[in-house]
This record gives C-alpha cells, sequence and structure tokens, in this order.
C-alpha cells in the first residue's frame, strides 16, 4: 500500500528532474516531528582550541523541550554588547558546508563550528574595537533570538569579519 506522502514526493521528484532541478526531500523520520523553535532549543558556546589570532569552537543547541523537533542548516550569530545587546560588528560570514535537517531527542544536541579572528589582529583605528558582551543566536528558521554570555573584543566596522559559522552538525 502506498503512503499518500510517498505519492507526493515522487511527484516533487519527477518535476524536480524534469525543470533540470535537484530535489532536497527531508527524511523520512522527519515527517513526524515538527520543526524545532526558538523555545525548543537551548543555545551555549564551548571553546575548543586557539590558533595564530583565531579562537575556535561551536554554539550548541540542545533539545530543551519534551519532544523530538527537526532542525539543520545555518542559524545566526552576531556579536553583541554595550550592556543591552547592541550588535557589535558584522554578522558571521556562512562558511560553505554540507547542509542537512537532524531529528533532536529532548536532550540531543547539534553544534555549528565557529572560527572567532581576534580583534587585535586589525589597526585600532580601522578595527575601532569594543569589548563584546556574548554572542545573539538564532537558531535556524527563528525570529527571535538567544544570548549566549561571551566575553572579548570586536570590531565596530561591519566592514572587517570576524566571526565565520558552519551548518550544525552532530557532535
Amino acid at each position: 500500500m502506498h503512503h499518500p506522502i510517498t505519492h507526493l514526493l515522487a511527484a516533487a521528484a519527477g518535476l524536480a528532474v524534469a525543470a533540470g532541478g535537484v530535489l532536497t526531500t527531508v527524511p523520512a523520520a522527519d515527517a513526524t516531528t515538527s520543526a524545532c523553535t526558538n523555545g525548543d532549543l537551548s543555545a551555549s558556546y564551548r571553546h575548543s582550541d586557539d590558533a595564530a589570532g583565531h579562537r575556535y569552537g561551536w554554539i550548541v543547541l540542545r533539545n530543551v523541550s519534551g519532544h523530538a523537533c527537526h532542525t539543520g542548516g545555518y542559524g545566526g550569530v552576531s556579536y553583541v554588547g554595550d550592556g543591552d545587546g547592541t550588535q557589535i560588528g558584522a554578522s558571521a560570514v556562512r562558511v560553505d558546508g554540507k547542509v542537512a535537517t537532524y531529528v533532536l531527542k529532548p536532550g540531543q544536541r547539534l553544534r555549528s563550528p565557529i572560527d572567532e579572528v581576534n580583534a587585535q589582529n586589525y589597526p585600532r583605528t580601522k578595527c575601532r574595537r569594543a569589548h563584546v558582551d556574548g554572542f545573539r543566536v538564532y537558531v535556524p528558521n527563528a525570529t527571535r533570538s538567544q544570548y549566549v554570555v561571551h566575553p572579548t573584543l570586536g570590531c565596530r566596522n561591519a566592514k572587517i569579519h570576524l566571526l565565520y559559522q558552519k551548518p550544525y552538525r552532530r557532535p
């Protein structure tokens, strides 16, 4: 017996191929879960290493809800400061990587690798250094953000990119 979703996916795949496009489907397991919302996920930061003017770590999303949900791809990350959440400099540049959708059961995590360039790599007058209180983090497909404490130095010059982010993936 064929399920109506199977017919719908097969028809969509045929249309995509006929149009010369590529169809990306959500895995069958995702069809039974809802998309994770900002309230389902809790963001945090984990430092991993420092090297040659860079700090490396991960933005970690943990499912804090009582149900499974699906998410993946990119979120949004920027520095904030001034004690009031003012954005400091440019948002994170999205670095090419494998984008996938993952089902997160309660308590499970995804992480997005973050490369932070040291603001002191740039001349003080060009960078316009500023104290950073933390990250503003948007989980994928969310319009509300979360705040993650992360004191550092940033550049107020939005033409200088200090943050680079890869897609979320399993730890």
